[in-house]
């Protein structure tokens, strides 16, 4: 699938998670990519990354037709870097905001040909003990919302869902979900499904052109944070 002249002009960004990613495409052909694997380090990163694919794109902001972003769930400091950026970059150039979550992303990355019957549960590392995780239908259109919930209780929820219908796990704890399910005849680990900015405009480019919400992105949050003090007292927020 390639670019054409009516095709918008997308920066996808996400930092929401563990490093940060960023693409830049017109329509569903990237221009250029880049990310940065690194725990931490995106406030100093992002933006950098943003002006490095747009000098590799050979084009100026003022280009930017939209502007994606990843708004959670997730790192708590990363999903508000990104808003901010892609909020600064959105606002000087004229470009369109839309806010895409992290279970969006991959559902939108997934191959339409592993979506075909089943339902898919995309689950979501937290850097605790729980998963956040979504549900949906082989169509993508999430079935559940949102939420934060321990491993053990998985099979209990899927089992008053969608009994044992096949599943699909996707996500970059799709592993870990799976190995707290009882065993399923029909059920598929998605390898290497955890949310970036390719997700995000594959996501962004399913809701062109349609209508823009009156009301800005705004992030998704679980679950209060972990705030702990470093050395320097410093408050961290995970």
């Amino acid at each position: 699938m390639t670019g054409g002249p009516s095709d918008p002009v997308v920066l996808a960004v996400d930092s929401a998670g563990l490093g940060c990613s960023v693409v830049v495409a017109s329509g569903a052909a990237v221009l250029s990519a880049e990310q940065d694997t690194a725990i931490y380090g995106q406030a100093e990163k992002l933006v950098p990354m943003v002006a490095s694919v747009m000098r590799r794109a050979g084009l100026p902001a003022s280009a930017l037709d939209v502007i994606g972003v990843t708004v959670g769930p997730r790192s708590f400091t990363g999903i508000r870097i990104g808003l901010s950026a892609a909020r600064g970059i959105a606002q000087v150039n004229g470009a369109r905001l839309i806010g895409v979550t992290c279970f969006e992303a991959v559902a939108a990355s997934l191959p339409k040909r592993s979506l075909r019957t089943g339902f898919v549960l995309i689950a979501l590392e937290s850097r605790r003990e729980d998963l956040f995780v979504q549900l949906f239908d082989h169509a993508r259109v999430a079935i559940e919302g949102p939420t934060a919930i321990m491993p053990t209780a998985l099979n209990g929820m899927l089992n008053k869902v969608i009994g044992a219908a096949p599943l699909l796990l996707a996500g970059d704890a799709a592993q870990r979900a799976a190995s707290n399910l009882d065993r399923r005849s029909d059920t598929i680990v998605a390898e290497g499904s955890a949310p970036n900015a390719a997700g995000v405009l594959r996501a962004v480019l399913c809701r062109w052109p349609s209508p823009a919400q009156a009301a800005g992105p705004m992030p998704l949050y679980l679950r209060p944070p972990a705030v702990t003090l470093s050395k320097l007292g410093l408050r961290i927020e995970r």
